[in-house]
């Protein structure tokens, strides 16, 4: 065990602090050694190096043939040619232009009213990136209310057309899919345009596209004359979206700086330029994730963010950090089964919910604390108690207790949450996704999990036409030859297909016992 004075050599030490955007990161909570950093100075030698390559332009989404160049987005002029730098430039000055147009009046629906209201349509990064930009950074209500279709419940599409059934004329219907075929987001577009058009209300006028130039989205918004199409770059996946479009028209809409957000991130990626391990935040955040988890990540993540405005920030973490670093396959095409998981939810509130375990419990996780100095303006009812400071309190005091237990942890410190720092703490995290994965040799960029979810999920839809198909011959049929006519292996899938279709329906006639499946008989029924 050290003694206190090591402990506080370790803190200054390692303590990482930048006075552009008053930043601190402090991993001394973590377990590692001077040895063992300097053997890993080694191996980042490769990391910069690799990092440098991908900012260049180098092919490395390997599956799509495609550059990753999120990078380009914060600073154009590190863009590999000028066709890209202007691209960036110019879809930057457009929605900001839109954005100022919308809140101002300028541009108005067809009944020449002024927009109040936008309904945003996106799936994963294309609606977590949103979600954590409007709760993080929208104040007192200004700008456009933003409500999110992010899955296809039919309950949360019910939910939010019912919310907005009063101002659905003055809603921006914002849809985002770089491909414009993705199932979710084109299943939830094509209900909502439905019911808008179906009640008499405009669609067409109202509609936003993001997509990437000549996709079916796109070409779709183009024929039908929506208000506005916006550009998301074949080179921009959808986790390192944020600066994109994807977070930008939020932030224009809510009437927050976009050059302060592209310049925070700006910042921390020069930052993270610097081949001196101990001077590179992104370097000293990984490292520390390397040595938790041993490297193969045998730790998990526990964010712990001590402001409301950040609770989205570990689900925004859990897609960046899960889907770039969770991988089968290293690059020599070893199976290694990398990745780190991700969860958490807001200091103080998880003190009384899961810190018990986190002190007591299995020692499987290191904490992310999240800390902000900043005080609210308008601060008078604050009297002898003032709540910035008991959970200013309860963060040290549970850093603390788990350190005494020999609980591994990271605290980040900002000054204030606001546009700049904001995109600085995204940066932060996406470069050390980063050097992560070139330290650990997988690609981060690729995501064959979730193509192989897609398939499988494309080919349960499909059998799924086939089963309605089926009965509606009305012969009463079960699973087991339903199974055999759709030409399937299994008749598990098919049991979960009829269920899903026929419970509770009255289409249906079902004959059997549902909690023995083989007994079922289904039969559609004639319509009078």
């Amino acid at each position: 065990m050290n003694n206190d004075s090591d402990t506080w050599d370790k803190f200054c030490n390692y303590l990482w602090f930048d006075k552009k955007i008053n930043i601190w990161l402090d991993i001394s909570k973590i377990n590692f050694t001077c040895d063992q950093i300097t053997n890993l100075e080694n191996k980042f030698i490769d990391v910069f190096s690799a990092i440098k390559e991908l900012e260049a332009g180098s092919i490395s989404n390997i599956d799509e043939g495609r550059q990753v160049g999120h990078y380009w987005l914060r600073n154009p002029s590190v863009a590999p040619n000028n066709l890209i730098k202007d691209e960036i430039n110019n879809d930057i000055k457009d929605i900001s232009e839109f954005g100022e147009n919308i809140l101002n009046g300028k541009i108005r629906n067809n009944k020449n009213q002024i927009y109040t209201d936008v309904l945003w349509i996106g799936i994963g990064g294309s609606g977590l990136g949103p979600l954590l930009i409007t709760e993080a950074l929208q104040k007192n209500s200004v700008g456009l209310h933003f409500s999110y279709i992010d899955n296809i419940d039919p309950f949360l599409i019910t939910e939010k057309l019912d919310e907005l059934s009063d101002k659905l004329s003055t809603t921006l219907f914002v849809v985002v899919s770089k491909s414009g075929g993705t199932p979710e987001p084109k299943i939830a577009m094509n209900i909502i345009k439905n019911y808008v058009v179906n009640n008499n209300l405009e669609w067409n006028s109202n509609a936003v596209a993001i997509t990437m130039k000549d996709s079916k989205l796109y070409k779709k918004a183009q024929l039908e004359k929506w208000l506005k199409i916006f550009n998301l770059p074949d080179w921009v996946g959808g986790r390192t979206s944020i600066t994109s479009s994807v977070g930008l028209l939020p932030l224009s809409l809510i009437n927050q700086d976009i050059s302060e957000f592209i310049s925070g991130a700006a910042i921390m990626d020069e930052l993270t330029r610097k081949t001196n391990l101990k001077d590179n935040p992104a370097a000293l955040l990984s490292s520390a994730w390397f040595f938790s988890g041993d490297g193969v990540g045998k730790r998990d993540m526990v964010v712990l963010p001590y402001r409301d405005r950040l609770q989205v920030f570990s689900k925004y973490l859990q897609q960046l950090v899960m889907e770039s670093l969770g991988k089968k396959f290293n690059r020599k095409g070893e199976i290694v089964h990398q990745g780190i998981s991700v969860f958490g939810n807001k200091g103080s509130t998880d003190q009384h919910a899961y810190v018990q375990q986190l002190r007591d419990g299995i020692d499987n996780f290191f904490c992310i604390f999240i800390e902000l100095l900043d005080t609210p303006e308008n601060n008078n009812y604050y009297d002898s108690e003032n709540p910035k400071e008991f959970l200013s309190g309860f963060l040290q005091g549970t850093r603390s207790a788990l350190s005494n237990e020999n609980r591994q942890s990271i605290t980040i410190t900002l000054d204030k949450l606001n546009c700049l720092t904001l995109g600085a703490l995204i940066a932060l995290f996406e470069r050390a996704v980063s050097f992560y994965a070139e330290l650990v040799d997988i690609n981060a960029y690729d995501q064959p999990g979730v193509e192989a979810g897609k398939k499988a999920a494309a080919e349960i839809i499909d059998h799924q036409k086939k089963v309605t198909d089926i009965l509606n011959t009305g012969e009463e049929l079960s699973i087991n030859e339903i199974t055999s006519l759709v030409g399937n292996s299994s008749s598990e899938p098919i049991f979960f297909i009829i269920r899903q279709m026929c419970f509770g329906n009255n289409d249906y006639l079902i004959k059997g016992d549902w909690s023995n499946p083989s007994t079922i008989l289904i039969k559609k029924l004639d319509k009078v």
